[in-house]
């Protein structure tokens, strides 16, 4: 090995990154420190990861790899044990032509080589790296199985799941699912995506409502994958036919994380999406939601009366429940009784009855909120308006003294009045009923590190309905490592807040279209998603390209 290390070291001196003087100088502390020789030159100062790494990498002809900018694959981390990776500090990091990927500082290691692929079963493809971010990479991934417990939850009561916990948590497979799931959690995911292949299983993830492919597996481990995952959900393992829906509960790193799971068969297998819900008890507060000051004002008026109805629209994962949570919040005093039916019960709000809907048990939207009605509510929050039935009771309840928010599936929000109408509702009840409604999209805020000031052209700037004389600066996303180098970091919220006012009520008994609504309504002041959106682009927190991708 000595001979190798000596080698290594020629080859540096005859490059020009260090002198025969500081190799030697290297070489004692390597002999004495057992640290990979690269490593003791650059803390010694004698040379830099951008001087040194990339050099070697070409002489050997291997690959060097920067952990700042490239995506672990985390299947190839549950192929190597935690011991092996930190005796040789080495990190398993992707799969290239059936061959495992490791990172080493030290790629001459050819006894590191030998032992990776005796306990992985995999030949091993090196690939150099820097010494600390191999150590920090190790860490971190292997420390998500240790940190990742799960508390199950059985889909109907009472089911037995021992012999689901006898599973050795130490598995391959498990290990693996942890992985995806806690980094999922990290990266902030909205949802996770488990999808079968013609060759291979694909992991996605949606971060800020975009789908980010982050690994695929081998084809051989689908089936444990899909069966371990219906497992944690309390799902039938032998159904592979049919669409089959579960839950399952879990602490992160301390934090409760519930999972809504949906599983659905295609000709490649069964898909499985985990819906990422935070179950910890949270302050929301509608300040942050990114209102504009007048939008803001507009709702508040309305959630501030006693008794109707508010109606929250828009597409799944627009941030609904958030707003109406927030709200709760807001109305949350020691003398009002706040009850809310949801599926599923998404955040815990102290202070405020919260009750979950129960198919299998027949407790529906409609049941529940019957129930609710009889337990003497000051406020009642339906998660959502699926049909005729519970559109019915809200609206009465709305109508009869109660504070009633609840959402609903439209594309803005004059269209509420037609899809209430559409479900059977009469439309001078709901001309009564409603108070507001307010449709809502999540735009991708520009990341405040690498976000890039450019001057629009006169094209864009008309396009965009903005009349202006002065040079106006706009910002695009660029990409950086703090936003996975998509120039994107976290959302905001675009609003559309429209108020019944008598004209507005007028139009819905004589059953106005919806477009004959809007209009009106952007007359008294309502502004759209889309100008609410431009507004958000001028103060630079979105672009014009993401509003046009969220705003129809």
């Amino acid at each position: 090995m000595l001979a190798v290390i000596e080698r290594l070291g020629l080859f540096l001196v005859r490059a020009g990154v260090v002198t025969d003087a500081q190799l030697a100088d290297g070489l004692q502390i390597h002999k004495v420190t057992g640290l990979p020789l690269t490593q003791v030159l650059m803390e010694m100062g004698y040379c830099k990861s951008g001087d040194i790494l990339p050099k070697l990498a070409r002489q050997l002809g291997i690959k060097y790899i920067d952990l700042g900018d490239y995506k672990i694959n985390v299947t190839a981390i549950a192929v190597v044990p935690e011991e092996l990776a930190r005796r040789y500090s080495v990190l398993p990091v992707d799969f290239a032509d059936g061959k495992l990927v490791l990172l080493m500082a030290s790629p001459d290691n050819v006894l590191a080589i030998d032992d990776v692929q005796m306990a992985s079963g995999y030949e091993v493809t090196p690939a150099v790296g820097l010494y600390d971010d191999i150590e920090a990479g190790i860490n971190q991934y292997f420390s998500m199985a240790d940190s990742l417990s799960s508390d199950l939850t059985a889909g109907a009561a009472g089911e037995d799941l021992d012999g689901v916990e006898a599973i050795s948590e130490d598995a391959p497979i498990v290990k693996l699912i942890n992985f995806i799931i806690s980094q999922g959690v990290e990266d902030r995911a909205s949802d996770i995506h488990i999808e079968p292949q013609e060759k291979n299983l694909r992991v996605r993830y949606r971060i800020d409502g975009v789908l980010h492919e982050v690994m695929k597996s081998p084809k051989r481990v689908q089936a444990a994958i899909i069966s371990r995952l219906k497992i944690m959900a309390s799902m039938d393992i032998a159904e592979n036919r049919k669409p089959q829906d579960g839950r399952a509960t879990m602490s992160v790193k301390g934090r409760g994380v519930d999972f809504r799971v949906a599983t659905l068969p295609t000709i490649y297998g069964e898909r499985v999406c985990m819906r990422v819900l935070e179950t910890e008890s949270i302050l929301l507060r509608l300040d942050d939601l990114g209102f504009l000051p007048d939008t803001l004002s507009r709702f508040k008026s309305a959630f501030s009366k006693p008794y109707g109805a508010i109606l929250v629209t828009g597409p799944t994962g627009s941030g609904k429940s958030t707003s109406l949570y927030a709200t709760l919040n807001v109305l949350n005093t020691e003398g009002k009784n706040i009850v809310t039916i949801e599926d599923p019960v998404e955040y815990r709000l102290p202070g405020i009855n919260q009750v979950q809907i129960n198919a299998k048990a027949g407790l529906s939207f409609a049941r529940g909120l019957r129930a609710i009605l009889r337990a003497s509510p000051d406020i009642v929050m339906v998660g959502e308006i699926r049909d005729h039935e519970t559109a019915q009771i809200a609206i009465e309840a709305a109508l009869t003294g109660h504070l009633v928010l609840s959402t609903l599936h439209t594309n803005d929000a004059p269209g509420a009045i037609s899809r209430l109408t559409e479900m059977g509702i009469e439309p001078f009840l709901i001309s009564s009923a409603i108070d507001c409604v307010q449709a809502q999209r999540l735009a991708r805020r520009l990341c405040p590190y690498c976000k890039e000031p450019y001057t629009p052209d006169a094209d864009l700037v008309k396009a965009m309905g903005i009349k202006s004389e002065e040079p106006l600066t706009l910002y695009r996303p660029k990409g950086c490592s703090k936003c996975n180098n998509n120039g994107y970091k976290g959302r905001v919220g675009l609003y559309e807040v429209m108020l019944m006012s008598p004209t507005i009520e007028k139009l819905t008994v004589e059953r106005a279209t919806a477009e004959e609504i809007k209009r009106t309504a952007m007359e008294e002041g309502m502004q759209t998603l889309r100008e609410d959106g431009i507004a958000k682009v001028l103060q630079g927190q979105t672009s014009y390209e993401e509003v046009l991708r969220v705003v129809v």
